[in-house]
């Protein structure tokens, strides 16, 4: 709904602000609840509704280990992994994703964990979001719930339309290193130079249309508005916030200098987490998809989300 989505934007805006690894738990955890409310029985919204209010923390992994087998499920057990698991140790209900065939639609399962079942954290080397405890999950003779029906997981627009909430944890990001920028400039005394001027007013911009795109995508993705259209949009939120973010990068990193890379300087350990929370899957399909929206729209250009 709307007013969902005008309560969460801003919660997840200032969470990722904060700390993005923390901002990619959470929103991973409103992405498990939202599966669930959406495609699960209603005994099974009852008991995640209950788990989330005693603070059980819910996650979606869906990545398969390149050359492994898809995570199967036979007979109520499963069989395999996942990589990738952001929360992995500490998730206490996982949505995962199994195909009876490789070829096959995925169906959403749903995994009790107990505090560090299953978790190999070794694998996550990334240069960012260290603290996301990112690793991979051994789910072998793990018991699991079927939850909708095959294929529901990739059903759109909400499949393509959802990157709107990891955006808003970006966009999060962006203000981070913009306030960081700052108080370096007012902390240095340099903030009266015009070319340090310059960078920082052209931020400003950039996390501002940030914001802006989030919004407006959140919204839209939240109403009944036409699923292609829905995609499209969010589709060119989600590329927008990350330009807005390389860009951020780039001027705030220029301004402070050596001194940006070096630890512990607080702009070095929230520029590594943005530049990692960046890669995204599929941003060139992401754009060539709501390019093709905006090619065969009727409407003028100026009044293609109207």
């Amino acid at each position: 709904m709307p007013e969902g989505a005008e309560a969460l934007c801003p919660a997840l805006r200032l969470i990722g602000r904060a700390s993005l690894p923390l901002g990619r738990l959470y929103e991973g955890h409103v992405n498990a609840l939202r599966l669930v409310l959406r495609h699960g029985g209603p005994a099974q919204a009852e008991a995640a509704a209950r788990d989330a209010r005693q603070g059980l923390l819910f996650a979606v992994w869906n990545t398969d280990a390149a050359g492994d087998p898809p995570l199967g499920f036979t007979g109520g057990v499963l069989q395999g992994g996942k990589v990738l698991c952001s929360g992995a140790g500490w998730v206490a209900r996982a949505l995962v994703t199994s195909r009876a065939t490789p070829e096959a639609p995925p169906q959403m399962l749903l995994v009790p964990l107990r505090p560090g079942e299953g978790a190999d954290l070794s694998p996550w080397t990334a240069q960012g979001m260290r603290a996301s405890a990112t690793g991979r999950m051994t789910l072998t003779g793990l018991p699991a719930a079927p939850l909708g029906q095959p294929g529901d997981y990739l059903r759109q627009p909400d499949f393509s339309a959802g990157a709107w909430r990891f955006a808003a944890v970006q966009c999060g990001g962006v203000e981070a290193v913009l306030g960081v920028l700052r108080a370096h400039l007012a902390r240095s005394g340099r903030g009266g130079d015009p070319h340090q001027a310059a960078r920082l007013g052209q931020a400003a911009i950039a996390a501002e249309t940030a914001r802006l795109w989030v919004e407006s995508a959140a919204a839209r993705a939240e109403a009944a508005t036409p699923p292609a259209e829905t995609a499209a949009y969010v589709n060119l939120a989600r590329l927008a916030v990350e330009r807005a973010a390389l860009d951020v990068l780039e001027l705030a990193q220029r301004s402070v200098g050596l001194a940006a890379f070096l630890r512990p300087d607080p702009l070095e350990r929230v520029a590594r987490d943005l530049a990692t929370y960046l890669r995204q899957p599929a941003p060139d399909r992401a754009l060539g998809e709501a390019a093709a929206t905006v090619l065969g729209a009727a409407a003028e250009p100026g009044d293609l989300w109207c």
